[in-house]
């Protein structure tokens, strides 16, 4: 299927603002861009930052309560994009914002360190320290600890895997769920060859994705580290329940494929929903593309539905 002419509009609109091609725009650039935000700010939800103590640095945390139900409420950690190196902890509010108001959950956003001043594992570290805190502190926040589920958008989505494979290896924190929208899930070399062959009109190109590695990797032996590259995973078996939104004219849908192929084969049960005409980072979009307002909406039900099945204790 043709890109979407709302998609279109947005690719049109970045060029014009110098954001053709994102790999030849300076980091300070970028994290200035990431700080705006370019969809209404959403419904009306109870907002407010948090800094915890982090293995290196404090780490902040946004939460977005949710205007119903007292008494506690499902929780959902979210790790937003930015190829590791750029903050969204402000630019990913209104789609937190969405997630918080219509799927009933608080939604605690997380922004860990940043490449390349912290490279891998530096973002893994955080987000796994932060979600045994979330857990751990989960009454005080208002959620419910067996309702627990994580997701992220892009690499932020990348992160969620990572932490979702060493919260079952280390047998904590129990997460319920995962919310994975377009994840990074190979950095590998062939991987990264076979994208590059890709002629998809995109927001991530090969060339980003060649700087991602450069900025937070330390040397290529990192590429082949699952928390990098979840398709190099070995065990997948025991993870949560997932949902995994692609995007037809994403550079990376076919590995994205594979992972959810994966998922299967270790009996996690797995729903793949590909949206025709868009790129990646259409959810990010949902104020300007329709089909993100869909994909929200999906992921809302779905949130919902993971909910009512709660954990043990």
């Amino acid at each position: 299927m043709q890109l979407h002419p709302q998609v279109a509009e947005v690719l049109e609109a970045l060029a014009a603002a110098g954001f053709a091609e994102l790999s030849a725009v300076g980091l300070t650039e970028l994290r200035a861009a990431a700080q705006n935000q370019y969809v209404p700010e959403g419904p009306s939800v109870r907002v407010r930052g948090l800094s915890i103590p982090g293995p290196a640095q404090p780490l902040a945390l946004r939460v977005y309560e949710p205007p119903q139900a007292p008494g506690l409420n499902s929780g959902l950690v979210f790790f937003g994009a930015g190829g590791f190196a750029v903050g969204e902890l402000a630019g990913h509010e209104a789609l937190c914002r969405q997630l918080a108001s219509t799927a009933g959950y608080v939604v605690v956003s997380v922004e860990t360190r940043l490449a390349p001043d912290h490279k891998f594992p530096a973002a893994i570290d955080d987000a796994y320290l932060a979600t045994c805190w979330i857990h751990e502190n989960a009454d005080e926040l208002g959620i419910d600890h067996r309702r627990l589920a994580i997701g992220g958008e892009s690499t932020g989505a990348t992160i969620a895997t990572a932490v979702c494979r060493l919260a079952k290896e280390r047998r904590n924190p129990a997460l319920s769920f995962q919310l994975l929208l377009y994840p990074v899930t190979d950095l590998r070399p062939d991987a990264l060859a076979h994208v590059a062959s890709s002629a998809a009109p995109a927001v991530l190109t090969p060339a980003v994705l060649s700087r991602i590695g450069e900025l937070y990797l330390r040397s290529d032996a990192d590429r082949a580290d699952p928390r990098c590259s979840p398709l190099a995973a070995r065990n997948l078996i025991g993870l949560p329940p997932a949902l995994i939104v692609t995007a037809e004219h994403d550079v990376l849908r076919e590995q994205i494929e594979a992972y959810a192929e994966a998922l299967r084969a270790a009996h996690v049960p797995v729903t793949v929903s590909q949206y025709p005409g868009v790129t990646h980072g259409f959810v990010h979009m949902f104020g300007l593309v329709d089909r993100g307002r869909e994909a929200l909406v999906e992921c809302s039900a779905a949130l919902r539905t993971a909910s009512g099945e709660a954990l043990p204790d």
